[in-house]
């Protein structure tokens, strides 16, 4: 069909505006895991979404509790790149949880949307884990540990907890609280109180309280705010992360019993995670 063919007709049966959507359903993960959201799980369907056709908008739907910081920021940037790239508004929307690392990717939106009682904010940083030294001494184990830099260790869990070590993460963590703080002012800048040093305590809001402290724009559900927006021919087209995980790697017995162990460890971190937000 030529050109000029194409233009009549799309003057005489116009096409319906579409919305691309992006769902961010899961902790986010600095290593592939399954059921995780990292740039690694979610590129491929971000430049997707920015390439659909008749596209008005892309709606970021996120429920997640948060998790690395770094694969937050990675997809934020990927998704503002192609939002500058090409022009197109980025509407961010929260469901049950945007909080921390999820709440850093719901700034990729020029706006961000939540239910009354979501739960969002929690602009901190948190580390946690777990010490084994006093199970090794009770099992007849000696651990060994060889490093070349006096720093190269940083908290292993099989030795007693190192005074100098907590001092060195803490301020990692004070250095990451600073970049998230910098990074929420300037994308809600204008909106939020800069130095309200309470926002960034780390405590957590539900969608009401953060609408009233400027952290989200307004209340409201994707399919609402989209149809009050481009007319209520609005299509929203989903475009799914790529989930890579074969039924042979789901098998704990076909696999070494360390990754099994490791799946284990990630499970309960991610519970952890959600259950710090009551879900």
């Amino acid at each position: 069909m030529k050109i000029a063919e194409r233009l009549r007709l799309d003057r005489l049966w116009p096409r319906a505006p579409v919305v691309s959507v992006l769902r961010f359903d899961g902790v986010i993960v600095g290593r592939p895991r399954r059921g995780g959201v990292s740039l690694e799980s979610h590129a491929a369907a971000i430049d997707r979404a920015f390439r659909a056709a008749n596209l008005v908008a892309v709606a970021l739907v996120i429920n997640s509790p948060g998790g690395s910081a770094v694969q937050s920021a990675l997809l934020f940037r990927r998704i503002r790149e192609l939002a500058d790239e090409k022009g197109i508004p980025v509407i961010a929307f929260a469901e049950d949880v945007a909080a921390s690392g999820g709440y850093w990717l719901a700034l990729a939106g020029d706006e961000i949307f939540s239910e009354e009682t979501s739960l969002l904010g929690s602009i901190g940083v948190i580390s946690a884990s777990f010490g084994f030294s006093q199970l090794l001494g009770r099992l007849g184990v000696e651990r060994r540990l060889y490093t070349a830099g006096e720093r190269k260790s940083l908290l292993d869990p099989f030795l007693p907890e190192d005074p100098s070590d907590v001092a060195r993460l803490t301020a990692l963590q004070q250095d990451i609280h600073r970049a998230f703080k910098e990074h929420v002012c300037r994308r809600r800048a204008g909106k939020i109180e800069a130095a309200d040093e309470t926002l960034f305590s780390g405590e957590v809001l539900t969608g009401r309280m953060a609408l009233d402290r400027g952290l989200v724009d307004g209340i409201g559900e994707l399919r609402a705010v989209m149809r009050s927006r481009y007319g209520e021919k609005v299509k929203l087209r989903p475009f799914s992360a790529e989930r890579r995980w074969s039924l042979w790697r789901r098998l704990p017995l076909a696999r070494e019993p360390v990754a099994v162990i490791a799946d284990l460890a990630d499970w309960i971190e991610a519970r952890l995670l959600w259950a710090r937000f009551g879900l």
